[in-house]
Order: C-alpha cells, then sequence, then structure tokens
C-alpha cells in the first residue's frame, strides 16, 4: 500500500491515535492528514503549473525539503511526495555554500524552509516567499502516484566529498517498505524511537515504514543521550532505530541506573557493531533482539546479521529478503568464495542511480547486478565480509591498504569506544596510515593494543601513528566527523592525545 493511502486510512480509521511524537508536540494520524493536505495545497496554490524547470524535466514537481528535524516534517514529507510530487531531501546541516550548489542543481520548484514552529515556501524561480497558514483545517485527499514516477532525491557524499543527488521511483520505494515491514516485524504496537537526522536514510525510513504501519514514531530535534532515554522510558518504546555511536551512548547513559525491558528491538546501520557492542546493549535493554544491516542510499538494504550470525571485524551478515549478492573481479566474472573483489547486488530495491553526472565513482550497473564500488568477499555459507569502502584504498609502501579492514580490527580491541583511520601523505612511503581512537575509560592499555594488533594484522597494516581523542567529533547523523579530525591533526589540536 502506498505511503499516502496508508496515512489516509489510518486517519479515517484511527484519526485520534499518536502517529508522530516530536518532544513536546503529538500529531495524531488525523492531524498528520490534515497538516499534510494542507502544506499539499499551498505547494500547488504557489508552484507554476509547468514543471520542466527543475532537474525532473517535467517528470514531477520538484519539492526540496531543507526543514531538518523540525515538528511539521512528517507532514511536509507527504505532502512533498504525495500526486506527482518528489521529494528531494537537503541536510540543513551541511555548510551554506554546499547547500546553495545542491539548490543550484536541482532547480527545485519549491523549497520549503522551517519558520518557528511553522514552515515557509520558498519559490526559486520567482524568489518569492510565503508562510504556510498553520490554522486548524479538515482532512482533505492526498492522492497517491503511479510506481514509476520519481518519488525521492537524497543526497550521499562522492569521493571528492561533494554531494550525489540519488533518485528513487515510487515502485522501488513501496516493495523496500513492504518487506522491511515484514522483515523487522513492525506492527500498529511497534512505537518507534529513531532520534537521528530525518533528512538522512536510516531515519527517515524509520518514519516511513512506521507510519505506514500505523505505528507512532518518536523523534527529537537532536540527540541527547539523557533525553532520549527519558522519552523511551516514559513512551514504553518497542523498537529503536540508531547508527552505533547513539547506541554507545544510550548504554553509557543507562548504565548504573534501571533497565529499559519495553525495548524489543534495536535496528543499526551505518557502521558495524562490535562483539563488545552488542555485550553492552544486553544490559540496559535485556529483552531486545538487536539486528544490523549494511546497505547504501544507491542499493537499498543489502545484508542483515542477528544475535546468531557471524560478528567476525569484517562480517557483515548475510543477504537481505529477496537480495542476490555477487562477487566480481575487475573484468566482471564471478568469484569464488573467500576472494575478495568488488560486491554486486540483484534486488527490486535498487535506485535509479544518480540524478546528474556523478564523481566518475560509486553507483554502477552489470547487467541486472548495481554496485557502489565497496570491496568484500562471501563465506561458503553466505556471508558477506565488507573489507574496503569505495575510493577508501590507501597505497602505503606499495601496498593496497582498506582503512575499514583496520577500523573493524582495532574496535574488536579491549577498551576502544570509537576508532578513525586514515591515510595522509609521506614523503617515501606515498601514504601512511594513522589512527584516532576513542578510549572507553581513562587508562589505554597500549602494550595490551599492540599485541592485538600484532595477532590480527600484518606489520604493514599497522597504524604508524595512533592519537587518543577522548571525545569524537561527530556529525548530525551520528557518524565520525573525519574532516574535523584531519583539521586537528593538522593543527595539533589539543583534543587530541600522541599515543606513537
Amino acid at each position: 500500500m502506498p505511503l499516502a493511502e496508508a496515512i489516509m486510512r489510518h486517519a479515517g480509521e484511527r484519526p485520534h491515535d499518536p502517529a508522530f511524537r516530536f518532544e513536546d508536540r503529538v500529531f495524531s494520524f488525523g492531524d498528520l492528514a490534515a497538516d499534510a493536505g494542507r502544506i499539499l495545497r499551498e505547494i500547488e496554490h504557489r508552484s507554476s503549473a509547468e514543471t520542466d524547470s527543475s532537474i525532473l524535466s517535467g517528470r514531477a514537481r520538484l519539492i526540496a525539503l531543507q526543514t531538518g528535524n523540525h515538528p511539521l516534517f512528517a507532514a511536509a514529507f507527504i505532502a512533498a511526495t504525495a500526486g506527482g510530487n518528489c521529494a528531494a531531501l537537503i541536510d540543513p546541516h551541511l555548510p551554506e555554500p554546499t547547500r546553495r550548489r545542491m539548490i543550484e542543481q536541482l532547480r527545485p520548484d519549491i523549497v520549503v524552509h522551517p519558520e518557528g514552529d511553522g514552515l515557509r515556501l520558498e519559490q526559486p524561480a520567482t524568489g518569492e516567499n510565503s508562510l504556510i497558514d498553520t490554522a486548524p483545517d479538515r482532512v482533505g485527499t492526498i492522492p497517491v502516484g503511479e510506481g514509476r514516477e520519481p518519488f525521492l532525491i537524497v543526497f550521499t557524499s562522492g569521493t571528492t566529498g561533494e554531494p550525489k543527488a540519488i533518485i528513487r521511483d515510487r515502485r522501488s520505494w513501496r516493495l523496500s517498505l513492504e518487506t522491511g515491514q515484514r522483515f523487522f516485524g513492525i506492527g500498529v504496537e511497534t512505537t518507534t524511537c529513531a532520534p537521528g537526522p530525518l533528512a538522512h536514510g536510516l531515519t527517515l525510513y524509520a518514519l516511513a515504514e512506521s507510519l505506514k504501519a500505523g505505528a507512532e514514531f518518536i523523534g527529537a530535534r537532536h540527540f541527547d543521550p539523557r533525553q532520549a532515554v527519558a522519552t523511551i522510558t516514559a513512551r514504553k518504546a518497542k523498537r529503536l532505530v540508531l547508527v552505533p555511536t547513539m547506541l554507545r551512548r544510550l548504554c553509557e547513559q543507562v548504565r548504573g541506573s534501571s533497565i529499559l525491558p519495553s525495548v524489543e528491538a534495536i535496528t543499526v546501520a551505518g557502521a558495524k557493531l562490535t562483539p563488545a557492542d552488542r555485550k553492552a546493549a544486553r544490559l540496559p535493554f535485556p529483552e531486545a533482539c538487536v539486528l544490523e544491516y549494511y546497505g547504501a542510499s544507491e542499493l537499498g538494504f543489502i545484508t542483515v546479521a542477528g544475535a546468531a550470525d557471524k560478528h567476525a571485524p569484517t562480517a557483515v551478515g548475510k543477504a537481505f529478503p529477496g537480495v542476490r549478492l555477487q562477487i566480481l573481479d575487475e573484468a566482471g566474472n564471478s568469484l569464488p568464495a573467500g576472494e575478495t573483489g568488488t560486491i554486486f547486488v540483484e534486488s527490486a530495491l535498487i535506485s535509479d542511480g544518480y540524478v546528474a553526472a556523478g564523481d566518475g565513482a560509486g553507483f554502477r550497473r552489470h547487467g541486472d547486478l548495481a554496485t557502489v564500488g565497496d570491496l568484500g568477499f562471501l563465506d561458503p555459507d553466505g556471508t558477506l565480509h565488507l573489507i574496503g569502502r569505495a575510493g577508501g584504498m590507501v597505497l602505503s609502501g606499495g601496498n593496497n591498504i582498506y582503512p575499514s579492514e583496520i577500523e573493524a580490527v582495532i574496535m574488536a580491541a579491549d577498551d576502544v569506544t570509537a576508532v578513525q583511520v586514515l591515510g595522509f601523505d609521506h614523503p617515501d612511503l606515498g601514504s601512511e596510515l594513522v589512527a584516532i581512537i576513542q578510549p572507553h575509560g581513562e587508562a589505554f592499555d597500549h602494550l595490551a593494543f599492540e599485541r592485538h594488533l600484532a595477532a590480527a594484522l600484518p606489520r604493514y597494516k599497522h597504524p604508524r601513528k595512533i592519537w587518543l581523542c577522548r571525545e569524537m567529533p561527530m556529525t548530525a547523523s551520528g557518524k565520525i566527523a573525519t574532516k574535523e579530525l584531519r583539521q586537528w591533526i593538522a593543527e595539533g589540536n589539543g583534543a587530541l592525545e600522541r599515543l606513537i
């Protein structure tokens, strides 16, 4: 069932049930449908009848949402994807010049901005701005679009760091929601708390699958561990959707206090959990089944790993339902189990690719298969091992080294909370590996760490320089801010403590 149709159905059958909870505001399904209908009418009224000015060239009206985490995000998203509309999500935390270039590339019909607790519509073609009326309104009809129409544009960073626009049609999105709802077991009673950025795929998907199922979704303006724990406790949330750093912060916050038995499922993506993470999560969330999935905005779900699956440093689980994995060499030949090559995926969840020319790397097709360039190998039992992200290889002393492999090994060491491995220019080696480690406690056993590296990696894969960082800089999506770490190293920032 399409998302708009599901919202209208829930609004008709259960108008007063909570749909979207955002800090101190609660929107019922009736509220959500009414707000979405009002926003949709404003969009239709303010945008021109012609929709050929955007990058979609008349295929759909393009609505850029630049609201970030906002009380009206859910309603705005439903309106921006209703009928023949296509939503483009722009993270307001990105630098203003980057956001300006994204708007220039897309040439949207409407840009939706936050205005306090309300919204403002901008028409880039004319420069006109108008506030959306926030008066109560009746529940109108939210039209449903055709399956092959463009539905959603999200951005992912290219190898140069410049965001690339990925487009998805309605059919693949609907199929993804249906598959995910069955696999994750989401029902009307599955209250989901996902405090990450709604402009990013993990949290956006959690919102959409919750609303489609008729379940309550709980978001937050910003991730705050203390507030998140209070919300989970008060609302008896059954499911959490997080990146690993958020899960670690929650576990640290709950440590020594009461457990949170209402949580039955924790879904994690964006980075790999360590065995220590899973062990730590069992204390505050004793009833929770922890699932982590590996995916990409361009490809959708790829693999999933549960408690019974392998948790080796590089293992990322087995193929998600409906997904076929294949490892190919540079000539496009299939490789046997155990041999490393490029990870290709065949599924109905694959996006249409990039809206405009990319940076020469990332998404590409090979017949029915598609890849984003990640490297790995398959075990005989079908477990996928991820050893290198696209464009992430470092050439050091004539050796090809993938920082993600080193990070996986370091994360398996005792007393490591987070790590980032980077390549820096070196006059003799070409590049040298450096590591920034966030230790679990005040003390860090350097000798034990050296023994761990020696047992797991050949010497040429050991970082030549290591810093300790008591609090890693993070992006809005909960990932380590790599550019900031590079800057800290360059300027000798006091937040870093040189270990070797």
